[in-house]
């Protein structure tokens, strides 16, 4: 796991590329290649995990030349992929030379062969062609920028802003108060995108300018501006058609073998463990299969917090026979953390437990290089009360949905998610109800806010559904599972989980976005994975075979932070987002904030509005 800094035409020295040393403390390599009329510079930071020798060191070249890569992630098939590579003499045994040379056979093609997580950029010189791409789910990013006569790309925005001039989109900052979150491939920012999770920018290097071309296109002629490029991901799931019984069976050996494959490393893999199942499924297979005793981290709360699970966690441990290290905050970390958070984030989101996951990290980067977490077990198999509202909306007629409101208002209910839910299933069309679900700020406030009115949500979400070849076609809440996990959850949930561990020099793997075991879970029948009664119900019939059923059982916390209270108190929030004279006044109406402050203060669930708005203070401090 490493970071990556290149550019075509932009030239940049050491003390850039350092930029993002926390990536890749261990190791660092810069090189710079003229291809056809352009000049190539290939940066990488390395943290050693696989092949911990120089012939790990990146960038790489093939023994010929003509081939050169630089790459962050993992490739957890890679000794498959070598198999396939013959008469080819290895240096050693990284996975990165085994993309190499997998990508100098197939190229784009090959992406598709790769089971892992991966931002890469791969130049062709006799082709005069460079690859950019990133892994189907966006585990790991992959920033680039345009400019007349060049491009970089980035794991991290912060060295693109040090070789090119930026500054916040107005439209930007609407489109992330709507949807928590900024799409890709926009950013909040004007000229600075993300290359879309499953995607792969074909650059054509051959004129004078970098430009970015469409799949198999010659590369004469065609349009200068900057494109999203093209999707190289598998195509929407096909139907198992298999019984229960024979699903579960099957599962059940997908599930440990995604484990064992993401224990590939040189060195020791901890686990981050809450006190839910899906880190303790992840714990108990990669426990069993370990030749160490494995180390777990938890990070809980000072106080009397519903969100604390130190119990919880420490109670799977000690049934798994693992080494447990616990840390907690309280709201004072909070404050004192935020804005360093925010930075390392470098983008606005709406999700609090980002502060619990910096401190989890530093915790365990003290110990360990690796770690496995239980992230993305709720989008594919149905863990969040939004899919179960979907399976609702089969049920509830828009128009009764919409007269709920008016006695719900009525009664003073103050639940965001009662409220949203209501809003959702009364929405007139479907990808109105999928911007209900997402939605932090309606469209009415978003404007009230910035004098901006959004116009992406909507476009977004349905280009998206098109784009997987989801439209029309399967369960509403298979679409909506689907979408998640290649939007959702990468411009969030993994996208702040990335840059917290690799800030802190850790590599935080993800073994339940295994290629071949999503592709089985796409595979299943809906009510095989979410039901109005609960979501997960193949991944929770699976955990009942091998934890005990009071470890199955819990009640459903979530990674969260006790914010929803810490927000009700007058205090410091008000001081920071209602200062005058600060450059997010200047773009944010301070009596409609107010408001929302004051919702909160009367009882009203305004947690992830405030913490959004937070955000969004601390990254417009920083253009200061």
């Amino acid at each position: 796991m490493c970071g990556i800094l290149g550019a075509v035409n932009l030239p940049f020295r050491d003390e850039v590329l350092g930029s993002i040393a926390h990536r890749g403390p261990d190791d660092h390599g810069l090189v710079s290649v003229e291809v056809g009329g352009c000049r190539v510079w290939l940066g990488h930071r390395r943290l050693s995990i696989v092949d911990l020798s120089a012939a790990g060191a990146q960038p790489m070249s093939t023994p010929d030349g003509r081939y050169h890569l630089i790459y962050n992630g993992e490739v957890y098939n890679h000794e498959e992929l070598r198999a396939g590579c013959g008469g080819v003499s290895f240096r050693g045994h990284s996975d990165t030379e085994t993309i190499l040379h997998h990508l100098a056979r197939r190229w784009r093609d090959g992406l598709c062969d790769l089971n892992g997580i991966f931002a890469m950029a791969l130049v062709d010189e006799p082709r005069q062609r460079m690859l950019l791409a990133r892994d189907p789910f966006g585990v790991k990013p992959l920033y680039y920028v345009m400019t007349g006569q060049g491009l970089a790309f980035s794991s991290e925005m912060r060295p693109l802003r040090m070789l090119v001039d930026d500054e916040p989109d107005p439209e930007g900052i609407a489109e992330v108060l709507r949807l928590r979150f900024s799409p890709s491939p926009h950013t909040i920012y004007r000229r600075i995108r993300k290359v879309p999770p499953g995607f792969a920018l074909e650059v054509d290097l051959s004129g004078q300018a970098p430009r970015i071309v469409s799949a198999g296109e010659s590369g004469a002629g065609g349009s200068q501006s900057c494109q999203e490029g093209s999707f190289y991901s598998w195509p929407a799931p096909l139907r198992a058609g298999m019984a229960w019984s024979q699903a579960l069976e099957r599962y059940s050996t997908l599930f440990p073998q995604a484990v064992e494959r993401q224990l590939m490393s040189d060195v020791e893999v901890g686990i981050l463990l809450s006190g839910g199942v899906d880190s303790a499924l992840v714990a108990q297979a990669a426990s069993r299969r370990a030749s160490y005793r494995m180390k777990a981290f938890t990070v809980g709360f000072h106080g009397n917090e519903r969100e604390d699970e130190v119990a919880d966690a420490a109670e799977t441990a000690a049934v798994l026979g693992m080494e447990h290290h616990v840390v907690r905050i309280g709201w004072d970390d909070f404050l004192r953390d935020l804005r360093e958070c925010v930075r390392i984030v470098e983008e606005p989101l709406a999700t609090t437990s980002l502060l619990p996951m910096h401190h989890l990290s530093r915790m365990a980067a003290g110990q360990v290089k690796v770690v496995l977490s239980g992230q993305g077990a709720d989008e594919p198999l149905g863990g969040y009360g939004r899919y179960r509202g979907e399976v609702l909306a089969r049920f509830v007629p828009p128009l009764l949905a919409r007269a709920m409101r008016w006695p719900v208002g009525l009664l003073g209910v103050r639940n965001d998610q009662v409220v949203r839910g209501l809003k959702a299933l009364g929405s007139r069309s479907y990808l109105d109800r999928l911007v209900a679900t997402y939605e932090v700020f309606g469209a009415q406030e978003v404007e009230r806010l910035v004098g901006v009115r959004d116009t992406r949500a909507v476009s977004k979400l349905g280009a998206t559904l098109q784009r997987l070849g989801l439209d029309g076609r399967f369960e509403p809440v298979e679409r909506m599972m689907s979408m998640d996990m290649r939007l959702d959850m990468a411009d969030d949930l993994l996208l702040y989980t990335d840059k917290i561990t690799m800030h802190h020099s850790l590599e935080c793997r993800v073994p339940l976005l295994d290629h071949d075991l999503v592709r089985f879970i796409e595979s299943l029948p809906a009510d095989y994975r979410v039901r109005l009664s609960g979501g997960k119900i193949i991944h929770r019939a699976y955990a009942r075979s091998v934890l005990p059923l009071r470890i199955v059982e819990r009640k459903k916390k979530g990674f969260l932070s006790p914010t929803g209270r810490w927000f009700g108190r007058r205090g410091p929030v008000r001081d920071i987002l209602l200062a005058r004279g600060t450059r997010f006044s200047s773009y944010f109406d301070l009596a409609e904030v107010e408001r929302v402050l004051e919702r909160q203060e009367a009882g009203w669930n305004r947690e992830r509005h405030i913490f959004l708005l937070l955000s969004l203070f601390h990254l417009l401090d920083e253009e200061r």
